[in-house]
């Protein structure tokens, strides 16, 4: 984005001239308004409490009922280093990040030159007067408002005085736009849980900052916010807490986790709901478990054992801690054990990128482990679905008796997002095929790796069942049909066969695509996960330009014969994704590679979410090249 705008906004530089607090603006422009229609940005500190703000101005206008979507851009430090946030207003109810701000709102100098040029022309500069500008542009709009000195007034302690001054942009903003003070107040009374104290301590800063925008600043800039009905019904939510319910409602029992960006707010969020949800009415003891493990080896380790157990068992993680999992991984996968598997994506290889997103795990995901191993991965494409997939992955795993993976990513699991209300699983618990005391009396017996009914997957006993003949041996090595040491070729072959078998039977149960077809379309886009917004909407703005696009959401692995029709219909195929291997491209071209020339990759990972103008550009491009 620096660089697209430089070019424009090189022309318009001017030198700065000392500025009074209250600021000299232009003349009011004789543009026509433009009505929730454009993107906020607040360019602050690490640290630094505007978290808060940016949620409570998010909330204030999703109340208004005006479609938003904000994207939080933060360092892997604590504090100190740069941060935005964006907040996305679209009368059209597109929530996919813009490569454009219209209003930028920098309390950080250290990023001042950066925030300077990257705000979008004719766009809005507000920035805390203590800042001094080198340079000014001729087609923005500037307002300074004295930020600290309204947090001296406002806030005795000098040590609270940081987090204050970021409700003196939420107060100015506000009174620029047009953002309803009372809905502002309701947000921060939703943040705080009630709480009236720090309700009234920051709503007194919020109002004092609207009053001094009122008789200060004159509005020269055409942005203002008006109440609309398009979120009514909804609910705003991030993808990570809404995982964690969907996994309460769907019965987990056990949880081990270690901490890592950005999954540790799934566990937060288990840890936070868990014991609203999960306590026994007449005992009031926990029916649940979490333990925060020495690592993510350890953590998938105790949850293998869970699950061996009966226990519906869970972890959560990122791609560094997938690495560690590897090994018992495999165990999970060979000795079919369920278990479920959270992975929210961010930036790699190794370290990478802590705080970007990423799907740069969707091949080690769907192979991870040595020798010949394959796992379900389901891929949530909305918080809602983080819900269903939440619940949905135990089914699955207790049923193919084996470990299921679910691929959200930084920008679904950290970010908020609106969604209708989640539905109460209505489905009741899978778990598969559990033989109990007297089935197993029964037959004297049973074979647990042996493919009775065709569809590759034993059946199990859980410990507690008291027939002497449910025991078995739970084997890593190799095995025969009885679970009994086996070394024997034709042993193994069997066994990988019925495996392979499983695998075909997971291609049937795992969620079906998401597919709008376009009658005469040449070209189909498929894609998955967060990038659901921005295909959407790049798929209106190439329809704006004649190219019309049929649509395929992928979400899950294995694929279907659904994705193979919506092959054969197309001449040309584009799959979107943020890695740079084309990871979903390749994994799609071996599920037919009949179809492999006409499957062309539009990948891009800069560590931020994609935009519908990455979209359509990339598109664009190689369809001149055609």
């Amino acid at each position: 984005m620096l660089r697209e705008l430089t070019a424009s906004t090189n022309a318009n530089l001017v030198s700065e001239k000392p500025h009074p607090t209250l600021e000299s603006n232009l003349a009011p422009s004789p543009r026509e308004p433009i009505v929730n229609d454009f993107a906020i940005t607040a360019a602050t500190k690490n640290g630094s409490g505007s978290q808060t703000s940016n949620a409570i101005l998010l909330r204030a206008l999703f109340k208004m009922g005006i479609p938003v979507s904000g994207k939080n851009i933060f360092p892997s430090n604590i504090q100190g280093r740069p941060t935005w946030y964006t907040i996305r207003l679209s009368k059209d109810g597109y929530l996919a990040r813009r490569e454009t701000t219209e209003i930028m709102i920098v309390l950080n100098p250290d990023t001042v030159l950066e925030d300077h040029q990257n705000t979008a022309p004719g766009g809005v500069f507000m920035y805390a007067d203590d800042i001094k500008l080198p340079v000014r542009r001729s087609d923005l709009h500037y307002y300074a408002i004295p930020v600290k000195e309204m947090a001296r007034q406002h806030e005795a302690d000098p040590k609270l005085r940081t987090y204050v001054a970021n409700m003196v942009y939420v107060g100015a903003i506000a009174q620029l736009l047009g953002i309803d003070l009372d809905e502002i107040q309701a947000a921060l009374m939703f943040h705080f849980k009630g709480k009236t104290k720090p309700v009234e301590s920051n709503m007194k800063v919020v109002r004092a900052a609207a009053a001094w925008a009122a008789e200060n600043l004159i509005k020269t800039d055409p942005y203002r916010v008006e109440r609309m009905d398009k979120t009514k019904g909804q609910i705003m939510i991030d993808g990570n807490t809404a995982a964690a319910l969907g996994a309460i409602y769907g019965g987990v029992g056990f949880v081990a986790w270690y901490p890592i960006t950005p999954a540790t707010s799934l566990a937060d969020a288990l840890n936070e709901y868990l014991p609203k949800l999960r306590i026994d009415p007449e005992t009031q003891a926990p029916t649940y478990a979490v333990v925060q493990a020495e690592d993510e080896l350890a953590a998938l380790g105790m949850v293998i054992g869970a699950g061996w157990a009966g226990a519906r068992a869970m972890t959560c993680t990122s791609g560094p801690g997938i690495s560690l999992m590897a090994e018992f991984t495999g165990l999970g996968y060979f000795a079919e054990i369920p278990a479920v598997i959270w992975d929210v994506q961010r930036m790699g290889p190794a370290t990478g990128l802590p705080t970007r997103v990423s799907q740069g795990d969707v091949i080690a995901a769907y192979w991870l482990g040595h020798g010949d191993t394959k796992h379900p991965v389901l891929l949530p494409g909305s918080v809602y679905e983080c819900f269903e997939f939440g619940w949905r992955a135990f089914d699955l795993a207790e049923r193919l008796q084996t470990p299921i993976f679910v691929l959200s990513d930084l920008d679904l699991g950290m970010n908020q997002w609106m969604s209708k209300p989640f539905d109460y699983p209505e489905e009741p618990m899978d778990r598969g095929k559990v033989l109990t005391e007297e089935q197993v009396n029964a037959t004297r017996g049973f074979a647990r790796y042996k493919d009775v009914d065709g569809d590759g997957i034993g059946w199990r006993t859980l410990p507690g069942n008291e027939s002497p003949f449910a025991a078995y041996f739970t084997r890593g090595s190799g095995h025969n049909e009885r679970a009994m040491l086996s070394e024997r070729a034709d042993d193994w072959e069997n066994n990988m066969d019925r495996l392979a078998r499983k695998f075909e039977t997971a291609r049937k149960l795992m969620p079906p695509p998401v597919i709008d077809m376009v009658e005469g379309a040449e070209i189909g886009i498929i894609g998955f996960g967060s990038t659901d917004p921005a295909i959407q909407e790049a798929r209106a703005m190439l329809e704006a330009k004649g190219i019309r696009a049929s649509y395929l959401r992928l979400r899950a692995l294995p694929m279907n014969d659904d994705m193979t029709m919506f092959l054969a219909a197309h001449k040309r195929i584009y799959v979107v994704e943020m890695n740079s291997d084309a990871q979903l491209c390749q994994l799609i071209r071996l599920h037919s590679p009949k179809d492999a020339e006409k499957v062309r990759p539009a990948n891009h990972s800069d560590g931020l979410p994609l935009t519908a103008h990455w979209i359509t550009e990339e598109i664009l491009y190689q369809e001149t090249r055609h």
